[in-house]
């Protein structure tokens, strides 16, 4: 068997996926910037006519950063880390490299597709399904492509044994393929009319409740085998690279691994409480939910304690500090996420606030801080140069950190004022605040929000920059480091 220092590992579509996870991050939240202002200052609506309201903006915003930065940096890791623990290069064969770069090309037409006709207002209107047909289509090439590349390097790897973060990644190319074909099966109106009406319209093949309910497996599954799967398989890897550290229990791994898979399925219903789906669904959906906790926390100890005795690197290492207050936030985030989905919470959090603010505390804290750990570690490796700036690593971690406590707090705040509010009656039985009042009271903790957008969006440029200069300008690696990344 070749040693990993034997090996040439072919890093040019890793590279292709890093370019694209920080073009998409920086449009992406930048639109979530201008939305979360758009709350607090009405007035920013009317910027650039129907093309700058919230309601146009609001579906590019969460469909760039899901499917633009946040895949983008899943597959720009997975095509890195991949390689490695398999002990295989790319350029050992033709049909993997030209998988992968096919791979990117029709990634790169899809979402240019999507950041088009979602500006225009064309739309499914079903969340995180957004596209129409015609894209659909296309995301199930660039899906299939994308597993076909993993499983031929899988096939010829020279490492007997998958190491648990290919597990999550093969996770997350079955989980998403077998729902999103069920979400998206819909009608092309065009065709089904005999030419009447817009030739990228559609309707779902599903409707009322059952479309509802298939929506939410997929919406709330989405969250699950993109937000959650492979970013948790990313943590596996770059956790004890960085650090030098073993995992603390691959026994432990392994045991939520399993739990993750046979849970998080049935927990979507939780998104339609007190809806007209029938009551046992709704029932399964909170108890799962609540069950979900243990395998999601088993994967946030298991990255905490194999820091065990090696805490002293929080205050050498910024990338370690990223990568620890991310399991922190996903500790955070799936402790809150099953407190609401329990009834009688989930009357008073259903349609506030206080659910783009767990939300946040997932994307932003998590997974964001994740896709960012995993770049600059990879970067070092795949440019042959040190990191550009430590110092501006630092920077970026305690502003955007700032920015994600702020709008977290500020929407759980905002969201628990607006729930009481909605329900408080008088002794006559009528409700007490009309809905322009609880609109009034909110408008500080939208401030809030729209500051912590502008520190996050900072700290984003920071690391666009860092990157880039790491690029470009830094000092040249005339070996790679085995842990640690070199950083100026």
């Amino acid at each position: 068997m070749q040693s990993n220092a034997a090996l040439e590992y072919d890093y040019t579509v890793a590279k292709l996926f890093t370019y694209t996870t920080i073009v998409f991050g920086l449009v992406g939240m930048l639109i979530g910037t201008l939305i979360a202002a758009q709350m607090a200052f009405p007035e920013l609506n009317y910027l650039l006519g129907e093309y700058g309201t919230f309601s146009r903006l609001r579906p590019l915003h969460t469909n760039v950063v899901i499917y633009g930065f946040m895949l983008s940096g899943i597959w720009a890791t997975g095509y890195y880390f991949m390689q490695r623990v398999l002990k295989v290069s790319m350029a050992e064969s033709k049909l993997a490299m030209f998988l992968g770069k096919f791979h990117f090309v029709v990634y790169l037409v899809i979402a240019t597709g999507m950041v088009v006709s979602l500006f225009m207002g064309i739309t499914t209107t079903k969340e995180y399904a957004q596209m129409e047909w015609p894209l659909d289509i296309l995301v199930v090439v660039v899906w299939v492509t994308w597993g076909l590349w993993m499983f031929t390097l899988i096939g010829i790897r020279r490492e007997k044994a998958l190491y648990i973060s290919v597990w999550y990644y093969i996770a997350t190319f079955l989980g998403v393929a077998m729902l999103y074909l069920f979400n998206n099966m819909e009608v092309p109106t065009y065709f089904a009319s005999g030419g009447v009406g817009a030739i990228t319209h559609s309707v779902s093949m599903y409707a009322g409740t059952n479309d509802a309910m298939v929506q939410w497996w997929w919406g709330h599954n989405a969250v699950a085998f993109v937000f959650t799967v492979p970013i948790v398989g990313m943590i596996y890897y770059f956790l004890p690279k960085e650090s030098g550290q073993a995992v603390y229990s691959y026994k432990l791994s392994l045991l939520s691994f399993w739990g993750l898979m046979f849970v998080y399925l049935w927990a979507g219903g939780h998104h339609l409480l007190w809806s007209t789906v029938p009551d046992w669904v709704q029932t399964m959906a909170s108890i799962f939910s609540v069950i979900l906790i243990l395998p999601s926390w088993g994967s946030a100890i298991n990255m905490l304690l194999t820091m065990k005795g090696e805490w002293n690197q929080l205050t050498e290492n910024p990338i370690i500090k990223f990568l620890i207050l991310a399991s922190t936030f996903y500790m955070l985030s799936t402790l809150e996420g099953p407190i609401q989905a329990v009834k009688s919470v989930n009357a008073i959090a259903h349609f506030t606030d206080w659910i783009p603010g767990h939300v946040h505390d997932g994307v932003l804290g998590w997974v964001a801080f994740m896709v960012f750990s995993g770049l600059y570690h990879m970067a070092p490796r795949i440019f042959k140069r040190e990191i550009y700036s430590k110092s501006l690593i630092e920077a970026q971690f305690w502003i955007q950190t700032t920015a994600v406590v702020l709008y977290f707090t500020s929407m759980w705040i905002a969201g628990i004022t607006q729930g009481m509010m909605w329900r408080a009656v008088d002794e006559y039985g009528n409700l007490m605040y009309s809905f322009i009042d609880t609109v009034t009271v909110l408008h500080p903790y939208y401030a809030i929000r729209a500051l912590a957008g502008v520190l996050f969006m900072i700290g984003l440029v920071m690391f666009a920059y860092n990157m880039i200069m790491t690029m470009a300008a830094s000092k040249k690696l005339t070996e790679e480091p085995q842990f640690r990344s070199p950083m100026a």
